[in-house]
């Protein structure tokens, strides 16, 4: 018999599958699946909705480690998945708002 461990089968899978593609699949997608699966609330969209569209690229995110109050973090997560992604167009909202899209200068200390 071996001295060596026996090594348990892993749980995760090999590749990471959240947030992964499909690719092949969903190039052999038909009209119909997308219609079967896709939520009630785009069924009646009207074919108008589409024409102004523009396929928007995703901006790349910066991670950082943030501070919130426990309240904060908790109400977010309580909304669903995607929560950080809701608190970024929060903070992008406010922003917006505010009337700014680019940081602003700093204020000298010398004086």
């Amino acid at each position: 018999m071996s001295d060596k461990p026996i090594k348990k089968p892993s749980k995760r899978p090999e590749r990471p599958t959240r947030g992964r593609a499909d690719l092949p699949r969903l190039r052999v997608v038909r009209d119909a699946e997308i219609a079967r699966t896709s939520p009630p609330e785009l069924a009646d969209l009207p074919e108008a909705f589409w024409r102004g569209a523009e396929l928007v690229a995703a901006v790349p995110k910066q991670a950082i480690s943030l501070r919130v109050d426990e309240d904060v973090l908790t109400w977010f997560r309580s909304q669903g998945p995607r929560y950080q992604s809701r608190m970024n167009a929060v903070l992008r909202s406010y922003m917006e708002h505010r009337g700014t899209t680019r940081a602003r200068p700093r204020r000298s200390t010398s004086a």
